[in-house]
């Protein structure tokens, strides 16, 4: 459980305010507020101490067990065309733990082909790794088995469209013969873009 929830459930259980919490902890009320809104910022030891004396619980432990919830960044994928595939391990990023259930990995993009769907050279995108997305889905895709691109799919009956949202870069079209044989796969689904700069 996270501290939000057990500050919920101490609450519902106690019938006590923010108020009450605050005071008790040594804390003002809106302190408490960004708890529950779980916009954590780093807590003072005599914080943490008196938080678990009121909740009964070792808070410190808790804190940790939150950053335990990262994903990898496994290379570069090109917002654009003409970069091969890299597998290389960048680091680790932070996700949330609704996110971390939700996807697999991050990639950095390389390119400017995506910048109409908020994805920009040098951002992060969590990808769900799968094989199979609806027409339409932004999709992380794998052309010839080297060549790794970020664009939306638009599947037609005999037709996949790769489609850029940079009016400055042009679709790029696979025939069902193509996408068979080259071949050209799903990869994974983007499920967000994520800037350093934030």
């Amino acid at each position: 459980m996270t501290l939000r929830e057990i500050l919920k459930q101490y609450k519902e259980k106690t019938q006590v305010t923010n108020d009450y919490i605050a005071a008790q902890v040594g804390v003002n009320k809106s302190t408490v507020s960004r708890w529950l809104k779980e916009d954590m910022k780093v807590m003072k030891p005599e914080v943490i101490e008196r938080l678990s004396f009121l909740l009964g619980m070792d808070v410190e432990a808790l804190l940790k067990d939150t950053d335990l919830y990262r994903k990898p960044i496994l290379g570069v994928a090109k917002a654009g065309y003409g970069l091969f595939a890299q597998e290389n391990l960048e680091g680790y990023e932070d996700v949330s733990k609704q996110d971390f259930y939700r996807g697999d990995y991050f990639l950095r993009v390389s390119g400017d082909s995506m910048t109409g769907a908020h994805i920009h050279d040098q951002d992060l995108i969590y990808v769900k790794q799968t094989n199979i997305v609806p027409s339409g889905t932004i999709a992380v895709i794998l052309i010839g088995n080297e060549e790794v691109t970020i664009k939306r799919l638009i599947k037609k009956e005999d037709l996949w469209i790769l489609e850029a949202a940079n009016p400055e870069v042009g679709n790029r079209y696979f025939s069902a013969k193509e996408v068979e044989n080259l071949p050209v796969r799903v990869i994974g689904k983007v499920l967000y873009s994520r800037s350093d700069f934030e």
